[in-house]
């Protein structure tokens, strides 16, 4: 299994063999360091830590003990489950990938603050006329019996700032000699936010 964790650069196109423009999302994946191995003997399941990025801030002890072996200062670390074939130290690229190849990606949406039930969850607008007040509440929340909200009930609130997976995206081109890799169509996150880029 390929996995990489790359930044979010921003959206362009690019024309393929038919001169059809393709929307992309651009990701600049530098080598990632594989600081942890765990097994089950020492850890009792089989996984693999990576970090990417270079943190130029202060970083705790006991991250810098955890990171020393590989001798990195990572700015963000993720591990994955599963039996996978590496050491302390190897680097993860974007050679792992190849055009058309369909992988998941996996970030943190962008925030939009405070949003009603229209916004938030395609709420139909009620009457504009004959002296409605009812244009863009919510209505009714709940019946007679039980007498409360029920759980989950789609109310105003909180919206975006959410880990989003999308599966089956296409990856159009990679660019190895500058760690790009393009991707078909939007992707959750703001531009320089951190993705997560498996097969």
């Amino acid at each position: 299994m390929s996995f990489i964790l790359g930044k979010k650069i921003g959206m362009t196109r690019v024309y393929n063999k038919a001169h059809e423009a393709v929307p992309v999302t651009v990701v600049l994946a530098q080598p990632n360091i594989v600081t942890q191995v765990k097994t089950t003997q020492t850890d009792g399941y089989d996984a693999f830590q990576f970090g990417a990025g270079d943190n130029n801030r202060h970083l705790s002890k006991s991250v810098l003990g955890h990171t020393k072996k590989a001798d990195v200062k990572p700015k963000l670390i993720k591990e994955y489950r599963g039996n996978v074939d590496a050491k302390v130290g190897a680097r993860l690229d974007v050679s792992q990938f190849k055009a058309d190849d369909l992988v998941s990606v996996t970030g943190v949406s962008k925030c939009k603050g405070f949003a009603g039930v229209i916004k938030r969850h395609g709420f139909h607008r009620g009457p504009e006329t004959h002296g409605s007040d009812h244009h863009r509440a919510p209505g009714a929340i709940g019946s007679q019996q039980p007498q409360r909200v029920i759980k989950g009930k789609k109310m105003p609130g909180h919206m975006g700032n959410v880990k989003v997976t999308i599966i089956k995206v296409k990856v159009v081109d990679v660019i190895a000699k500058d760690n790009l890799i393009l991707l078909k169509g939007a992707i959750p996150g703001p531009n320089k936010s951190w993705l997560v880029i498996k097969d």
